[in-house]
């Protein structure tokens, strides 16, 4: 069947009521059935919920074959916790055919990579897959097609059901011998554990796993104790010092300084700037270098932020310090400065992916959003953005908050350079559709802006700024005249992926890429 961004969906994946995407908000006002944990009843007063290991903690959670557990990923690449569970769960226990629900997977888990290959590891939902794992998973090993979700997406399933979670191993920087945990107050913080918090209430399972134990009661406290089944102490969480990625960074690049300023302006031009707005900006460093260039406008034009959103970068914090940011919603940290901030100041509030993103509550917060500024590995014509699959067919990515906040927000600015090295980011058709055009309202390249037809709005408003702005298409043409058109890859039929839209509607599937290309 075909979806409503022009992609195949094919029909056997298409069972137990599973639809193709079908447009932004399609599923507005529909019903949906939360879904409970199988909870283990602690009736008798315990002293202490604190295990010798991780295995027996495994073991008073049933761990068994077949099971689907789950990680969050606020560490990011200085996560220790998941390929140290993992490496209990398969080799001390010899646990197999397992699924792994985690918020996202990269080089921090490349052990588990290991396991996919061997057959232990059958499944995997998540919204990242990098390194290791997304080369042996694009590579056909896993036995089941991967299944990718947004930030928004994941909670979503959580709480419908899709995914059932029996144990969830959630890394903290803090807890007491009760299970009340956070990602500050221990010698390894990680900030906000807003990943964690919807696996801690629909887990039938919990294992919280730390480095520093404090007295009871440590509260307020991002997990509850009443959702706790273990605590288990070991020497190290990680390391948040790799917290920040080298995307999480604030460019010095010329080019890059020119489009985030130019968004600024755009920004600017729009009758949503006004005191009380609000913003998120993507990790990317152009995304991030945009923060510096707004608050001159602000500034200037005497406005105020209402709030910021998502993950939280030393620079929006800044900004709040400056007082001109009246509120951060922060679901992740990208850098010390952030979590340290979160720790210090009364108006830096933690917020879990399900308030963030679902599309299927009642008040997520993403549809408060006035601007988004994203990234992008491939924007195609059609506004289709890529941001999970390289230009040669393998999982490098994770779509995360994409989807959601371009969904959610007023006014959505991807900002991309036209091409990086030989490869054209503006294209006729992007290799995987993570973020449907209908989406996306503004890109912003070197070369030029383009501006969705849909957004006849935003057109009139870029008039009057006297922004001049261009068709997608002569990007794309430009794209292509610089680093000449791209040779189209070649698939097998195997379905390694499936990319869940946020309202969990099929929006693509990855297929394998054959072996001689993938080489």
């Amino acid at each position: 069947m075909i979806n409503a961004v022009g992609r195949e969906i094919p029909d056997e994946l298409l069972k137990d009521g599973k639809e193709v995407y079908q447009g932004k908000f399609y599923m507005n006002g529909k019903y949906v059935k939360k879904d409970s944990p199988r909870t283990k009843r602690y009736e008798t007063p315990q002293e202490s919920k604190v295990c010798k290991n991780i295995r027996e903690a495994s073991e008073k959670c049933g761990a068994h074959d077949g099971m689907t557990f789950s990680f969050h990923s606020d560490f990011r690449n200085g996560d220790y916790v998941a390929s140290m569970v993992a490496k209990v769960l398969v080799e001390d226990m010899g646990l197999k055919d397992l699924t792994i629900a985690a918020t996202s997977l990269g080089s921090a888990q490349d052990l588990i990579a290991d396991y996919i290959t061997k057959g232990k590891i059958v499944g995997i939902q998540t919204s990242g897959v990098r390194g290791r794992i997304g080369e042996v998973v694009s590579a056909g090993k896993l036995k089941t097609p991967a299944i990718i979700r947004s930030h928004g997406g994941r909670p979503r399933a959580i709480e419908a059901g899709e995914v059932h979670i029996d144990i969830a191993f959630l890394a903290a920087s803090s807890a007491d011998c009760y299970g009340n945990a956070k990602g500050t107050g221990g010698k390894n913080n990680c900030g906000s554990l807003g990943f964690a918090v919807p696996d801690s209430h629909y887990a039938d399972h919990v294992v919280v796993i730390t480095d520093t134990l404090l007295d009871f009661p440590s509260l307020p406290a991002t997990i509850s104790s009443i959702d706790v089944d273990c605590v288990c102490v070991v020497n190290s969480v990680g390391d948040p010092a790799k917290i920040a990625s080298l995307e999480a960074r604030m460019t010095d690049n010329p080019r890059e300084l020119m489009m985030a300023e130019n968004v600024a302006g755009i920004i600017a031009a729009t009758p949503y700037f006004k005191t009380g707005y609000s913003f998120q900006t993507g990790v990317g460093g152009p995304s991030l270098a945009v923060t510096r260039f707004l608050e001159k406008h602000m500034v200037e034009k005497n406005i105020t932020m209402g709030f910021a959103l998502g993950g939280m970068s030393s620079a929006i914090c800044k900004l709040q310090d400056k007082g001109l940011v009246k509120q951060l919603l922060d679901t992740q940290d990208f850098d010390k400065g952030a979590i340290e901030h979160l720790a210090a100041h009364p108006d830096h509030h933690e917020i879990c992916t399900s308030q963030y993103a679902n599309p299927a509550n009642k008040g997520a917060y993403v549809n408060k959003l006035d601007f988004v500024v994203l990234a992008a590995l491939e924007i195609d014509t059609h506004f289709n953005v890529n941001v999970i699959t390289g230009s040669d067919g393998v999982l490098r990515g994770a779509p995360g908050g994409h989807p959601d906040t371009a969904a959610g927000s007023k006014c959505c600015i991807i900002v991309t350079p036209l091409v990086r090295g030989r490869m054209a980011t503006v294209c006729k058709d992007v290799v995987t559709v993570t973020t449907p055009g209908d989406c996306v309202d503004v890109l912003v390249t070197d070369y030029g802006i383009a501006v969705n037809p849909l957004r006849s709005d935003l057109m009139e408003c870029l008039d009057k700024a006297g922004i001049s702005y261009v068709t997608i298409e002569s990007l794309q043409e430009k794209a292509y005249s610089l680093v000449g058109t791209p040779d189209d890859l070649e698939w097998e039929d195997q379905v390694i992926a499936i990319v869940e839209a946020r309202d969990g509607t099929i929006l693509d599937v990855v297929r394998r890429i054959k072996p001689l290309q993938l080489d």
